[in-house]
């Protein structure tokens, strides 16, 4: 019995001189339109998309397209078809047995080549193989932390959206401590299901560290603004000052002014042998209001001081 012909220009809408981009561009707009993952238990799609994924095969490469080429429209049974000079030492990536059209594999010759990584055909949306096994997905979802939870790290307790009965499922996840903003902690096998008795996706959770009421986040340093009295900036102070491992007694330099930050090593984020600092920003604060006896201080002050604030 004869092999039909098949024009694979035809089949993906492209002229013989289209370039590579111009079949890639064809194919994919046609792979998004009976790809069977959009197409549920429509044969007539399945049977496009394999066709258009065996022209794709061999027009996308060079080699495979030449020896095609040379075929010419008008060949129309493959018992007749005389090899072209060189075929018997080409070599051919993929993997017939029963994937590809007769015509393809009296081409090419069935099953006597694999497909680097396996799968049917070249499929941007995932590697789509008829009948055959298929991971499912990966999925990526957010975090949200506060940032003593991600300082702590520890177990908790983490609900997603899921497409099975209920529409949600709990999971226990182990945060490491020192989490980073940005972060992504991996649940194998979480992710979407597997289609053919293929292995499930994995779950990507995007750690997102919530604004804090005290603590500003940069990087894995935390910076921390704290009011000073003009006294205590002047004359020098001990002052109590929060960090996430709890309060220490912080010295202030005589003559700290606004804005200056003091350091405090190892009290950021980041795992227990690596953590970042924190930065205290000093904010001198003035009051808003005075007494008499308060206002005849900063006055006697004021005139008895050659203290310059500018120097215009």
């Amino acid at each position: 019995m004869g092999v039909e012909y098949k024009d694979y220009y035809k089949l993906l809408g492209v002229s013989k001189s289209s370039s590579k981009d111009d079949i890639a561009k064809a194919f994919k707009k046609l792979a998004r339109q009976y790809h069977p993952d959009l197409n549920p238990n429509n044969k007539g799609s399945e049977a496009k998309f394999k066709e258009i994924n065996e022209a794709y095969e061999v027009l996308k490469d060079d080699e495979k397209r030449k020896l095609y080429d040379q075929l010419g429209p008008n060949w129309q049974h493959g018992q007749n078809f005389q090899r072209p000079p060189g075929f018997e030492n080409a070599h051919f990536d993929f993997q017939g047995g029963g994937d590809f059209s007769d015509f393809f594999e009296t081409i090419f010759g069935g099953g006597g080549y694999r497909r680097a990584g396996g799968g049917f055909g070249a499929d941007p949306f995932g590697g789509y193989s008829s009948g055959r096994p298929r991971r499912g997905r990966d999925v990526e979802a957010t975090l949200s932390l506060s940032l003593e939870e991600a300082f702590a790290g520890g177990r908790k307790a983490v609900t997603i959206q899921d497409s099975g009965p209920g529409g949600t499922k709990t999971l226990e996840v182990n945060i490491p401590a020192g989490i980073k903003d940005g972060a992504k902690i991996r649940l194998s096998g979480q992710g979407d299901k597997g289609m053919g008795g293929g292995p499930a996706g994995d779950l990507y959770l995007k750690v997102a560290i919530l604004p804090h009421h005290r603590f500003q986040l940069d990087g894995v340093n935390v910076v921390l603004d704290l009011p000073l009295a003009p006294w205590e900036a002047v004359l020098g102070a001990t002052v109590r000052v929060p960090t996430l491992d709890g309060d220490i007694e912080l010295n202030i330099p005589p003559g700290t002014g606004s804005g200056r930050r003091l350091r405090l090593r190892g009290k950021g984020l980041g795992p227990v042998s690596a953590r970042g600092d924190q930065y205290v920003r000093i904010v001198v604060k003035v009051p808003d209001s005075l007494t008499e006896k308060e206002r005849a201080l900063w006055e006697d002050l004021r005139d008895a001081s050659p203290f310059k604030a500018r120097e215009y």
